[in-house]
């Protein structure tokens, strides 16, 4: 454990801000560039332990990066280069002040809500019906605010464009992309023999365009059951194989640890 790099201080030409987030050292450069260090630190529902793991920097960095890369002809993101397997050096963005979350299956705090009766979440009405983990006829989109302080809370598409949160035209795009991406990480997750349950995406504006941000598709960010033997499990009303625990992963729960909203702004609330 004492090769695991916890902290970082560099001084880059340029640089302008520091800011220290659960898992990441992000660093501005001229309020145009990010240096996003992805350390070794671990951190479960809101805490950061207080020993890392050696390589699970690079590990997630890594991960991050594939999906970015996989997903560029979907909607611009934010990366120009992963220089180290820790860093990844993007454009500066202004984030939205909302994460879209989208939800392939009834699990986590929607299904707590849906058993204590709800059978709507973030304005989406859910059949009767169902049980914990079913596949739902179509992915969610249930976003969440950007909390300044304490956690982030369920809003729906209504009240976040009549608050002038996202404006109606700018959150179309977003849920466009939020499906799309979606399905993308659909697909290649099946392809490993995964299946992934839900995940959030934040993005962010630049030069008047959206662009994605931060990470996607990490066990940091997203919920994965095992596809062998899920068919099999639900009909006997059992417990998914997950591909990481949840007294692990989850941080705020349904769409993975919560951890990485590092992305300066948005980082603000960490």
């Amino acid at each position: 454990m004492s090769n695991a790099i916890v902290s970082t201080n560099f001084n880059f030409p340029g640089q302008n801000n520091k800011y220290v987030g659960k898992v990441r050292d992000v660093y501005t450069i001229a309020d145009q560039y990010l240096i996003m260090v992805a350390t070794d630190r671990i951190s479960a529902f809101d805490v950061v332990l207080p020993k890392g793991i050696p390589f699970k920097g690079q590990v997630l960095n890594q991960i991050a990066s594939r999906f970015l890369d996989a997903t560029a002809d979907i909607c611009p993101n934010w990366k120009i280069a992963t220089p180290d397997p820790m860093v990844t050096i993007g454009k500066y963005c202004k984030p939205f002040p909302v994460e879209m979350i989208i939800r392939g299956y009834l699990t986590g705090s929607s299904w707590r809500s849906y058993k204590s009766g709800k059978r709507e979440i973030c304005g989406v009405p859910i059949p009767d019906g169902m049980k914990e983990h079913q596949r739902f006829p179509q992915p969610i989109v249930t976003p969440t605010t950007k909390a300044v302080e304490g956690h982030d809370e369920d809003i729906s598409k209504e009240e976040i464009i009549s608050t002038g949160l996202v404006s109606k035209e700018d959150y179309e795009t977003l849920e466009k992309y939020t499906i799309a991406l979606f399905k993308r990480g659909t697909e290649m997750a099946a392809q490993k023999g995964l299946i992934l349950v839900d995940t959030k995406y934040e993005f962010g504006k630049a030069d008047g365009r959206i662009f994605l941000i931060d990470e996607i598709h990490t066990p940091d960010s997203s919920r994965y059951f095992y596809k062998e033997g899920y068919e099999e499990r639900q009909a006997k009303g059992e417990q998914q194989n997950r591909l990481f625990p949840d007294t692990v992963q989850r941080g705020r729960d349904g769409h993975g640890a919560g951890d990485t909203s590092d992305h300066p702004e948005a980082a603000d609330k960490e």
